[in-house]
């Protein structure tokens, strides 16, 4: 067995638009943990956001959040490594949100808050509510995030989304040669601020390598640019259908979209 670790991003790649998981990628998944293959997922979700999807998954591995930016351990409910925002990085971000007009989600320790309901703030909202209470994750409201982010403990990424893509666009490139922190799209109308230096494909390989793997022997799937150091950094990266052209012109493999059974079949192939 050439793969011995199945990395997975989350959203556009593992899940569907409705934020479900297929039968067809749970049953591979679940054969391959059992031929004894480590599954670790890869997102730029906070891990209260992720909870569902790993108790669907049954994992007992730990999960890489935020682009990398940290890696959590559920079964001990703790960061094992992270490299966060600092503080007055935050507070810079926080001011150049409001000069720009845009608004966002700010992930801290266990949530993730907001001062107004942008529609994708509201569409986690919603999604939130649809879940049992006990996997709900922390979306709250608070009066001012400059404040909020001085009351955190570990302030892990802005998740900034805008109609105007382009003025998005304008303030990640200020944001960047500001600050030098990293801007990385999650999706086309979002953008996710972090700690410089921080990506999936960098946490990715630290956690291999202290599992005692090898990049060589990981299968990674993902949709999106913040996938690409992931990607191009293991011994198969797979792009969805559904990714951008300038994404899968980048991997060696595109499998079919998140709406159909590519993630289970490439499993099946490749794997078992």
């Amino acid at each position: 067995m050439s793969y011995r670790v199945i990395a997975l991003d989350l959203d556009g790649t593992l899940l569907t638009p409705r934020k479900t998981i297929l039968p067809e990628s749970l049953e591979a998944l679940a054969k391959a943990r059992q031929a004894g293959v480590k599954v670790v997922i890869v997102t730029g979700r906070h891990h209260c956001a992720v909870h569902p999807f790993y108790q669907a998954l049954d994992l007992d591995t730990p999960v890489i959040c935020c682009n990398g930016t940290y890696l959590y351990d559920y079964q001990a409910k703790k960061v094992l490594t992270a490299d966060p925002l600092q503080q007055s990085q935050a507070l810079r971000v926080i001011d150049l949100l409001g000069e720009h007009g845009i608004h966002g989600l700010l992930y801290v320790d266990d949530a993730m808050l907001y001062q107004l309901p942008t529609g994708h703030v509201e569409r986690s909202l919603s999604w939130a509510q649809s879940l049992p209470e006990h996997l709900r994750p922390t979306i709250l409201q608070v009066p001012s995030l400059a404040d909020a982010a001085l009351e955190a403990n570990a302030l892990w990424k802005f998740a900034l989304s805008h109609d105007d893509t382009p003025a998005l666009q304008q303030f990640a490139d200020h944001v960047s040669r500001e600050l030098g922190l990293a801007c990385e799209w999650s999706w086309h109308d979002q953008v996710d601020i972090a700690q410089q230096g921080n990506s999936k494909g960098k946490r990715l390989a630290q956690w291999v390598s202290s599992a005692g793997y090898q990049m060589s022997e990981v299968l990674a799937f993902g949709d999106n640019y913040n996938d690409l150091s992931m990607l191009e950094s293991v011994g198969l990266g797979v792009a969805m259908a559904n990714a951008d052209a300038a994404i899968k012109a980048r991997v060696s493999h595109v499998t079919r979209s998140n709406l159909e059974p590519g993630i289970a079949e490439t499993i099946y192939r490749e794997v078992l």
